[in-house]
């Protein structure tokens, strides 16, 4: 239940922010340096509209010019990567057993697993992987290795990169050295054709700053991201798997990836040692590579069809301090409930300029949210961080989602179920307690909003639908446990969406994916995602307009 006494968050530079968001936002211009649309792939007709991305690119130019190219990049010519037959194929789901509470059959981990051995099989030159420690395993590795043993069977030579952040308690585990010797056992006669450059690395432990980018490049020219780790006993050898998702796409856009990875690796390859943030270990006598996809890969990728993206990312805490090309006029946004007692790191997300031109991707999905005049679709882990010692939200976000709401826009939001929560908040796939902690958090800022509590409550309950992840029509997972969501996706007017690693709650790592803006892709995001998330997770709903559920 909602409290009936909501805080009255006292922050003037938000709620100017939040009523701004209310008004149009204006176009820009398209980008000169884009690829020219090609092919027939492409399912965006060339010169469409595209007013999501063009608000995101506007932001972009002001906030981090400097980064342009290696941590955004809007490019045409790019083609969602779908097998013959499969139109909808580029959209890549764990487990996907929608209604099946068993999950026997997962398709789309199926899908997902036969889709990295065949984007890798087509590798001439280079693999360039990322993922949150630990390494890739299980079925994940399995098809890891058949990928670059089929790329050697053709009679190439590769060089491939797998770079992880580690959390420190991961630092212990994460042993380059002993997952460099575990592939070229696996890979036998291919590791003479495979050289090897393997890496773990914590920017800044004091910032819990690592890489959380979950990426697969090949030859600059094709990519698998989104949220999902190749961890075998989340998603694979259990009766209770996480639910996730990736995308897969071909074109120019891959080679933004390629580059954001260099720019990681460059950080890494000065960081080595021993005692260093950054560990590393190669085969075939390789030193550490931090320009592998500039060398290796210098020209942009071809056109393979005509879907405009824009490549986001971010860099954390101690990769770069600034972007000093930045026009952006930052304003910092505060209020009452942000922290957690005395304890706590700096609040770079909410109030630090430095930090916001380095991270674009903050700012561009809060842009991709208030580019929305219809209605938004937020699928998250969570929208609350793990407070202390983070900061417990991202205040710009909630102000921009209060004012959506106050203008009539319809907001979903669905998040793991709180029951997923650790002991020590990030220690499961929910870091709160309540989905009132969502709730009451955009009750407050929308009665700051409109200057009235009932209006802001007529508002969530005519605008909201809000609930916790479910699968299947029961309440838990065959064995009894709670459904474990890990998206990381907003999509707006089924126009344009965001599919990456980067959560909505505060958290200071590097992550990376793209916005794209393609009607058609997003109507089959929503017919095979959105739609079914909540065909089930209605039942758990605190909010829904549709059926009159009103905290």
């Amino acid at each position: 239940m909602l409290r009936q006494q909501p805080h009255r968050l006292a922050r003037a530079a938000s709620v100017a922010l939040a009523t701004a968001v209310l008004t149009a936002v204006p176009a820009a211009p398209a980008f000169a340096g884009s690829p020219t649309a090609a092919g027939p792939q492409g399912s965006v007709q060339a010169g469409s509209p595209t007013p999501h991305l063009d608000a995101v690119e506007q932001t972009l130019r002001q906030l981090s010019p400097g980064l342009e190219g290696t941590t955004w990049q809007r490019t045409t010519g790019n083609s969602l990567d779908a097998p013959a037959g499969d139109p909808a194929g580029w959209l890549l789901q764990t487990p996907a057993c929608w209604g099946d509470p068993a999950c026997t059959d997962r398709p789309g981990t199926q899908q997902l697993l036969a889709k990295m051995t065949s984007t890798i099989a087509t590798a001439t030159r280079t693999v360039d992987i990322s993922s949150l420690a630990p390494f890739p395993n299980g079925g994940f590795e399995d098809a890891i290795v058949a990928g670059l043993k089929s790329a050697v069977a053709k009679g190439n030579k590769l060089q491939v990169r797998i770079l992880v952040g580690a959390a420190p308690v991961y630092n212990i585990t994460a042993l380059p050295t002993r997952y460099r010797d575990e592939l070229v056992g696996k890979l036998g006669d291919a590791a003479g054709s495979v050289t090897l450059t393997v890496a773990s690395m914590t920017t800044a432990k004091t910032a819990f700053s690592w890489n959380h980018s979950k990426l697969l490049v090949v030859d600059g020219q094709r990519v698998i991201t989104g949220g999902i780790n190749g961890w075998k006993d989340d998603y694979l050898d259990t009766a209770h798997p996480v639910s996730d998702v990736d995308l897969a796409l071909t074109g120019p856009a891959a080679g933004t990836a390629g580059r954001y990875l260099d720019t990681l690796w460059g950080w890494t390859c000065r960081n080595t040692g021993l005692l260093s943030a950054a560990w590393f270990a190669a085969s075939n006598g390789a030193s550490c590579d931090p320009t592998l996809e500039q060398d290796a890969n210098p020209a942009p990728a071809a056109a393979t069809g005509s879907t405009p993206v824009i490549a986001i990312g971010g860099l954390g805490v101690g990769v770069q301090d600034a972007d000093p090309a930045s026009r952006d006029r930052f304003s910092p946004a505060t209020a009452p409930d942000v922290s957690c007692g005395p304890i706590g790191v700096h609040d770079y997300t909410n109030t630090d300029r430095d930090y916001a031109t380095v991270n674009p991707e903050e700012s561009a999905l809060r842009t991709l949210v208030a580019s929305a005049t219809n209605h938004i679709e937020i699928s998250q882990q969570d929208l609350n961080g793990t407070c202390p010692p983070m900061p417990r939200y991202d205040v710009k976000l909630y102000d921009t989602l209060a004012a959506k709401l106050a203008a009539g826009v319809k907001v979903r939001i669905v998040v793991s179920d709180p029951a997923n929560r650790g002991l020590v908040g990030s220690g499961g796939y929910s870091q709160i307690k309540s989905l009132d902690e969502v709730s009451d958090t955009l009750l407050n800022h929308l009665t700051t909003l409109t200057g009235s509590s009932q209006a802001a409550h007529t508002a969530m309950c005519q605008n909201l639908q809000l609930a916790s992840f479910r699968a299947a029509a029961t309440p838990t997972w065959a064995d009894g446990h709670p459904y474990a969501l890990h998206h990381k996706l907003v999509s707006v007017d089924d126009s344009a969406f965001y599919i990456g690693s980067k959560n909505l709650y505060p958290a200071f790592l590097q992550d990376f994916g793209y916005i794209v803006e393609d009607p058609t892709a997003a109507r089959q995001l929503d017919a095979d995602l959105i739609t079914p998330e909540w065909q089930y997770s209605q039942a758990a709903a605190t909010f829904d307009y549709a059926r009159g559920v009103c905290g």
